[in-house]
């Protein structure tokens, strides 16, 4: 079984559902919303895609300056073919697509949290999330 992997290779909505939906993030993702899932995608500075006998198997989605900060937004990978190196190969292409000094960000799901140590990532304790306007305090 040989991966094709592909570097800003538009995908579509149904390609995206599809893969989530087969993985532990569909749960965590607005799905059900097409406007939503179209400017994830739209709106992506970089995604890495993998592909095994014409069928998306991977995706890395981030958003990315391309030389200081790279966010990863969404790392999906079928769960028929975890455990293959997918993973690890579709942030491997996306530094690659970065400048030398360019950092990798993410938020691990919880179901991840033991596999990023694993893979050189270091942890921090600082993350913060504001999902509700209305919660800002000015």
């Amino acid at each position: 079984m040989e991966v094709d992997y592909k570097v800003n290779h538009p995908i579509t909505s149904e390609e995206f559902i599809e893969l989530l939906n087969r993985t532990s993030l569909g749960e965590r993702r607005p799905l059900e919303s097409e406007a939503i899932v179209k400017g994830m995608l739209d709106n992506a500075s970089l995604m890495v895609t993998a592909w095994l006998d014409g069928k998306l198997v991977g995706l890395a989605r981030s958003l990315t300056d391309y030389h200081y900060c790279c966010y990863l937004s969404d790392l999906a990978v079928d769960e028929s073919v975890q455990s293959m190196g997918i993973g690890k190969y579709l942030i491997k292409k996306t530094k690659e697509a970065l400048k030398p000094e360019c950092k990798i960000v993410l938020l691990a799901a919880p179901l991840a949290e033991e596999y990023y140590p694993k893979i050189g990532f270091d942890a921090r304790k600082s993350a913060w999330v504001l999902s509700d306007i209305n919660k800002l305090v000015i």
